[in-house]
């Protein structure tokens, strides 16, 4: 089983647009590294998979959110606050990057604030 998914159309429109903007071997809709004679067309821009290992493995990872979108692996989850998915980089991850900002600054000032309450009642 592959780790990559088959594209939809909007993904593969996204794909594209990956292609023109990173791909250091995409050349006028051709593809440099086929280049012998005569001009040879980008597989990656035509095709519905992943079939480039260049792009995969170089390009596509500048695009994080397409990359985690098309990638299937265990490291894949959803974030508990706003559902979207992320790739984890611990078995422990619980949230995406906007959310892990937010919630961690929401428990230190929880946790701030209950340390002030008990030093107010603490009996010396």
């Amino acid at each position: 089983m592959s780790r990559y998914k088959r594209l939809t159309s909007d993904t593969y429109r996204s794909v594209n647009a990956v292609i023109k903007q990173y791909c250091c071997n995409y050349y006028d809709g051709n593809c440099i590294l086929f280049d012998s004679d005569y001009p040879c067309i980008c597989p990656q821009s035509v095709s519905y998979s992943l079939l480039c290992k260049w792009f995969r493995d170089y390009v596509l990872p500048n695009d994080k959110e397409l990359y985690s979108e098309l990638r299937i692996s265990e490291k894949r989850k959803k974030c508990s606050v706003c559902g979207e998915y992320f790739i984890a980089n611990s078995n422990r991850a619980k949230y995406c990057g906007n959310c892990r900002k937010r919630i961690t600054k929401l428990q230190a000032t929880q946790r701030k604030r209950k340390q002030r309450e008990m030093s107010r009642f603490r009996v010396i």
